[in-house]
């Protein structure tokens, strides 16, 4: 049932530009069917799919809880989608709209956003809490994934 609830979008392929559909839940990490380079994997999240999208994701996650009227949370969202496109292959993003899933914000303890969670195998590495900049999140990722 879960794998009904995730939401299917098409993905432009970087290397070529070609729109891919793709679920948030796949078994294996997605690659463009037309070229074969890995896809950029963003996807949203709530309660019913969470725990297909990232619990029994094949890559770490990187989980964004945010909100549409968080000011710092719009600041950080562009560095967010493109780790999501520079880390095809290596690194899942997920965004979580904290407004529609508080839920999912109060099981992970999230007092604050935006907070940025990494889970690899269905665990949670590390978190950071507040804006940062773009090279400041590629770093702390980088260093999550080494």
């Amino acid at each position: 049932m879960a794998a009904e609830a995730t939401a299917t979008t098409v993905v432009r392929c970087p290397g070529c530009g070609r729109g891919n559909r793709l679920r948030g839940g796949v078994a294996g990490v997605p690659h463009c069917g037309s070229c074969g380079r890995p896809l950029p994997w963003l996807v949203e999240a709530s309660e019913a799919d969470f725990s297909e999208i990232v619990e029994r994701s094949p890559l770490p996650a990187l989980i964004d809880f945010w909100a549409p009227w968080c000011g710092p949370c719009r600041m950080v969202a562009p560095a967010v989608e493109q780790i999501s496109r520079d880390l095809a292959g290596r690194l899942k993003v997920v965004k979580v709209n904290t407004d529609r899933e508080p839920s999912l914000a109060q099981r992970f303890g999230v007092r604050g956003i935006p907070t940025l969670v990494l889970i690899r195998g269905g665990a949670e590495q590390d978190r950071v809490t507040g804006a940062m900049s773009a090279a400041a999140l590629r770093s702390w990722v980088e260093r999550q994934l080494a």
